[in-house]
């Protein structure tokens, strides 16, 4: 007692292709999110690489500062540009320099020693 086709409903005869449709696009919607992901991960690659080598640069940069630095507060390169922009600058004499003594410590105090506030007065006298 087979039934003719005409008197399906449309759900059973539209239901596997939707099956199929929703399957495909699963499989579809997965490999693009794989391929956008790898796309990602080979991007934020090349960004990392791009800042390693600038880190690198600065980093050197930085060195290159910090000797030249070091070179200018040299005495012989003060001296030196002193002399090229003629200040008349010299060490200074005997008579300029005053040396002063380090004070002595405080002796810390004895436990007798210790001081404590005044006692408060107990009186009473009339305010007013």
């Amino acid at each position: 007692m087979a039934r003719n086709r005409r008197y399906q409903s449309a759900a059973n005869r539209f239901g596997p292709a939707l099956k199929v449709f929703l399957l495909c696009v699963l499989i579809g919607g997965s490999g693009v999110g794989y391929v956008w992901q790898k796309d990602q991960i080979a991007q934020l690659g090349q960004q990392r690489k791009k800042r390693e080598l600038r880190l690198l640069e600065l980093e050197s940069q930085s060195e290159k500062l910090r000797r030249q630095l070091a070179t200018m507060r040299s005495p012989r390169a003060l001296e030196r540009r002193i002399q090229e922009l003629g200040l008349g600058l010299g060490p200074p004499q005997q008579t300029q320099v005053w040396r002063l003594t380090e004070p002595a410590p405080d002796l810390p105090r004895q436990e007798r020693e210790r001081q404590y506030a005044a006692p408060r007065e107990t009186a009473t006298e009339p305010k007013g």
